[in-house]
């Protein structure tokens, strides 16, 4: 079995036919997803279908892309929903320097704020980081030094030195679609040196399908081809890459319950 650890199942994209691309997740093998939360004034809808789904699970937070738009002055608001019983995960939150949608000291502002949260509520850290590896780096660093925290970097599209740096303190690297596109050698390259023990896999659907699906709509049973292409690159049997990434995530979202066949 096989966990979608970020997708955004709350998205208009999927309302027609949200359950139907739930029992394509289950029929492909994927025992478990997380529908990750990017705005406060969105976590209702985020929420609810988490609690639509037995095996989907959600986080909390504000994609740094919203962070002028919602500000946060202290780490309450996010403590109290990830009160959820659903709710596994704080953010996505992080730095994004590429679009600029957000003034980037509100973007570092929100994201030592999510940083608390995670620290104070004992639930992983969903970090999203784009043109700003520098920062993103000394902030985890820095906010590490005043308190231990779990958490993984999503969407891994980043450097050798981000790699290293997230392994060192622990956390984890989630692998997306977009390794498997046929120019990411580098990042193939990159994803080859991170242990297995530290893998997760995402889709980010709606975005990103992965090979043979690029360009369609992504959904979380598209997962299995970059599964299937991480399993080649590490050089492990596809059976194995499935059961430690799951063992993996368990490992790391403490709060979902696992289904009796992951």
């Amino acid at each position: 079995m096989l966990v979608d650890s970020h997708c955004h199942l709350d998205f208009p994209e999927f309302a027609p036919e949200l359950a139907d691309v739930v029992a394509r997740a289950q029929a492909a093998g994927v025992s478990t997803c997380v529908s990750i939360g990017t705005t406060l004034a969105g976590f209702s809808r985020v929420y609810e279908v988490a609690e639509r789904f037995a095996n989907v699970f959600c986080s909390v937070g504000i994609h740094p892309h919203e962070a002028e738009k919602e500000p946060l002055g202290n780490a309450q608001p996010l403590i109290e929903r990830a009160r959820h019983a659903k709710v596994v995960g704080i953010g996505e939150t992080g730095l994004d320097y590429y679009y600029g949608n957000s003034p980037r000291a509100a973007q570092i502002a929100n994201f030592r704020v999510h940083i608390a949260a995670a620290r104070e509520t004992g639930l992983p850290l969903i970090v999203h980081t784009r043109d700003a590896e520098g920062d993103t780096i000394a902030i985890l660093r820095e906010e590490m030094g005043e308190g231990a925290f779990t958490g993984l970097i999503h969407c891994f599209t980043g450097s050798q030195t981000l790699a290293d740096a997230a392994l060192d303190l622990g956390f984890f690297i989630s692998a997306s679609g977009i390794m498997t596109f046929r120019k990411s050698d580098a990042l193939r390259a990159v994803l080859k040196t991170v242990p297995l023990e530290n893998l997760l896999v995402e889709t980010d659907a709606p975005y990103l399908a992965p090979m043979p699906h690029r360009g369609k709509r992504n959904e979380p049973a598209f997962i299995t081809h970059t599964a299937q292409m991480l399993a080649e690159l590490k050089d492990v049997p596809p059976d194995t890459f499935a059961d430690t990434t799951t063992g993996n995530f368990f490992r790391l979202f403490t709060r979902a319950n696992r289904p009796a066949t992951a």
